[in-house]
Order: structure tokens, then C-alpha cells, then sequence
């Protein structure tokens, strides 16, 4: 599960093969020992939880970087590693 961004404590992951479970694109967030999966094409919450103040910057950073995220997400489900996209500033 490859780290493909970190800012402010969060931690963003997407997984190889991960379109199981939610059947749709999304990224992994860890911060302070709370996870989370959130969708990509709309940011709803679709598994855990993190603290709110958190997740309001997540929701930010994948509406800018919404496209990228995409195509992080074909290669992963492919198998192939993901890049890293620019954290949040």
C-alpha cells in the first residue's frame, strides 16, 4: 500500500488491487491512529472516520488533485505503483 501523499499528519495511501471492497475509486487516509476510505469522485466518507477539521483537508486536496488521483487509481488496480502527488500546502 503505497504512500502516495502526506501533509499536516495525514497520511494518503492507495491500495494494489483495492476495487473489491468499495467497488469504486478511493484513497486511504491515516491520521493519529484513525482511518478512513474516501471517494474520489466525491469525497464521501465511505468507511472509518478521522477527526473533521482533517478530513475538511482531504476533501480540499482531492478537488485539486482529482485527475491525478485517477490516474493513480487505474495504475493501482493494474498493479503498478501509483505516484506520489503533491501534499496539500
Amino acid at each position: 500500500m503505497p504512500t502516495i501523499s502526506m501533509f499536516y499528519g495525514i497520511l494518503v495511501l492507495m491500495f494494489f488491487r483495492d476495487n473489491r471492497r468499495h467497488h469504486l475509486p478511493h484513497i486511504h487516509v491515516r491520521y493519529q491512529g484513525q482511518e478512513a476510505a474516501i471517494a474520489i469522485a466525491d469525497g464521501a466518507v465511505l468507511d472509518g472516520a478521522i477527526p473533521v477539521k482533517q478530513l475538511k483537508m482531504v476533501l480540499a486536496w482531492i478537488e485539486i488533485h482529482q485527475e491525478e488521483l485517477m490516474v493513480d487509481w487505474e495504475l493501482a488496480v493494474n498493479g503498478d505503483e501509483p505516484f506520489r502527488i503533491a501534499p496539500l500546502q
